[in-house]
């Protein structure tokens, strides 16, 4: 999911600014070694859903890790008369660069079926996560 920047709202921080261990959740002990710092860290923030998403640049300005969260409600009832709201599909994603240029991603998707229970994994890829 791509958010529009239309919608986003952008705060940046410098490295002495933010809690430095942020970026580090859901990064396994044994990458910590390999993957790039960053120094500044943008958050975009949607107005319109429950929507974040991160982006951690290094020293020449190229992105080195990135996170998204996002949560799909809808309103539903049992009678018609009084409604309550239900998570349809929520995902959490973060990613960082490693030394050889490869990307490094924890995802955690929920859906409708079972919000309780979330499929977590790592996987490698070429490219950043969009």
């Amino acid at each position: 999911m791509q958010l529009s920047s239309a919608h986003l709202q952008a705060s940046s921080r410098s490295s002495g600014e933010r809690d430095d261990l942020s970026w580090l959740q859901h990064l396994p002990a044994e990458w910590r070694a390999q993957v790039v710092s960053p120094l500044e860290v943008r958050t975009y923030q949607d107005y319109e859903m429950a929507a974040v998403r991160v982006v951690g640049y290094d020293g020449e300005e190229k992105p080195c890790y990135t996170a998204h969260r996002f949560a799909l409600t809808e309103l539903r009832s049992d009678d018609g008369e009084e409604f309550y709201t239900v998570l349809t599909y929520g995902e959490e994603l973060s990613a960082w660069r490693l030394r050889d240029e490869r990307w490094l991603v924890w995802r955690e998707i929920r859906g409708e079926e079972d919000c309780a229970k979330a499929s977590t994994f790592y996987s490698l890829s070429q490219d950043m996560p969009r």
